[in-house]
């Protein structure tokens, strides 16, 4: 028996919109315990109650989803994409929405590469697409967008690392106590994990704060309330969850 919940927002449709790549794919898990210890569990598996997901369902809508150049964390400041749908289907919490695809070339190709449920390199269709959008020229060869992706993927890691550095400044500065916010507000968690093991391909992970635990002593932290604050997509080999996805819709 298939129990469902969802939620979505009514997004106008744009026919050939050169910004917009449809994506969809698995988040998390509900009432399943993480493979591995997520960043912010003080080395605790935890576990998403679906009482807990269903009532933060409505914080995922409008989230954005992103990526870190080297596909291993989240990076809140390099935002490829919005979450328009979420649905509880099963014990699996599915995503769908946008990816910013003329801004973004570069996670639209690694994504159309992983295929995680089929495997293989992107289709002829699928860099049609591209041109047609405007994402990618016609005459360009395969060596030379791997050559002008790779350029892409290096400029995105030198502005995550100038934006790092200048977020750690400001944090030596002590303009916030974060230490202090936290606490007061709960935990934040991540689904992404700090070792890196597990299968191949792209997947997603999750962010909440507010975080009401079950039982901090519990060797599974049972997650009883959430707010979900947005999504990344990284490797499945560095995620709390291994069974997370994500595809080109």
């Amino acid at each position: 028996m298939i129990e469902l919940k969802s939620m979505a927002v009514a997004m106008p449709e744009v026919v050939g919109h050169p910004n917009r790549a449809a994506f969809s794919g698995v988040l998390t898990m509900v009432d399943v315990p993480s493979e591995r210890a997520p960043s912010g569990s003080r080395g605790h598996l935890v576990m998403l109650t679906r009482k807990a997901a269903e009532a933060a369902l409505p914080s995922l809508l409008g989230m954005a989803l992103d990526y870190s150049p080297a596909l291993d964390r989240h990076d809140v400041r390099c935002k490829v994409g919005v979450i328009t749908r979420a649905e509880i289907v099963g014990r699996n919490v599915e995503l769908g929405g946008y990816l910013f695809a003329r801004d973004f070339p570069e996670i639209v190709e690694e994504i159309a590469r992983s295929r995680p449920r089929g495997g293989g390199q992107a289709s002829d269709s699928f860099r049609a697409r591209m041109v047609q959008a405007g994402v990618i020229h016609a005459a360009v060869g395969p060596a030379e967008l791997e050559s002008r992706m790779e350029g892409s993927r290096l400029r995105a890691s030198l502005r995550a690392a100038v934006k790092r550095i200048r977020n750690l400044a400001a944090m030596r500065r002590g303009a916030i106590n974060k230490i202090g916010l936290a606490s007061e507000a709960g935990p934040t968690i991540r689904a992404e994990a700090s070792s890196s093991a597990g299968p191949a391909g792209l997947g997603l992970s999750y962010e909440v704060t507010a975080v009401q635990i079950a039982d901090t002593r519990a060797p599974i932290w049972m997650l009883t309330k959430v707010t979900f604050t947005g999504a990344a997509i990284l490797r499945r080999d560095k995620a709390a969850y291994q069974d997370t996805w994500i595809e080109l819709a």
